[in-house]
């Protein structure tokens, strides 16, 4: 048994970490948490809309920007290190294959907390287009399933075994854009560290970055009065009982 204080944060694209919970990992990487980040996709899908070659070779580029500035902005956080799946960016589905990828990562990692998407989407007050893409809600679904029972389940997927990992149960799961949010953490002192990071995603954002500072300061702001704070992110924080008291 270790005293390291672990967390591993699952997100389905390069710059998805930032913008949900950048200061949040931050805070953690400066009170000594040792931090990791597994993004599922390649980030190939991530060029301009308006694209005319769409080929392999230029979702191939695509990627290795996107990578290169996925690792830039975990060194600026202070993360142990980031690991990318490469699940075709925009086409990810809950499957049992990413299910069992998740618990690779989780036994491996091996967190007392685990970050992730939310697998449900918001209607109040209104629907929020940009916050739910399938790939988000996917990972989401794939990493709950994922954590449990999964992970902490010798007889599921037992080729792990095989591996060398073991179960592990993870202390909490805190969802990012969880239609109920039960949490919020203060990200005052972190949270230039955690707009510096999303700007070193110079492909995604580019000349409209000062407009994203302005709108994330104002959301974390808001967030943050609400909890008497001056600026916060907000999660849905579950507590997992170890052992669990049933069985399926």
């Amino acid at each position: 048994m270790t005293d390291e204080k672990r967390a591993l944060v699952i997100v389905a694209h390069p710059d998805d970490m930032e913008i949900g919970c950048g200061g949040t990992v931050a805070r953690w990487a400066e009170e000594g948490w040792s931090v990791w980040l597994v993004v599922v996709t390649d980030g190939g899908g991530g060029g301009p809309d308006d694209a005319s070659d769409v080929s392999p070779e230029a979702r191939r580029r695509v990627s290795e920007t996107r990578k290169a500035e996925q690792r830039e902005a975990a060194r600026i956080l202070g993360l142990r290190g980031v690991e990318f799946l490469d699940y075709p960016d925009g086409r990810v589905e809950p499957t049992l294959e990413l299910r069992r990828d998740l618990v690779r990562a989780i036994r491996r990692y091996r967190p007392q907390i685990l970050v992730i998407p939310s697998p449900d989407r918001n209607w109040v007050p209104a629907y929020q287009v940009g916050r739910y893409h399938p790939d988000h809600l996917a990972v989401g679904q794939a990493a709950l399933a994922a954590a449990y029972p999964a992970a902490g389940n010798a007889w599921d997927f037992p080729e792990l075994l095989v591996e060398g990992l073991a179960p592990h149960h993870v202390q909490e799961i805190w969802v990012i854009n969880a239609p109920v949010l039960n949490h919020a953490v203060d990200i005052s002192t972190t949270i230039e560290r955690k707009l510096a990071a999303l700007e070193a995603h110079r492909s995604q954002f580019g000349d409209r970055f000062p407009l994203l500072e302005r709108w994330l300061r104002q959301a974390a702001m808001e967030r943050g009065v609400r909890h008497g704070l001056q600026y916060a992110e907000e999660f849905h924080r579950i507590r997992v009982r170890e052992p669990f008291p049933f069985r399926r």
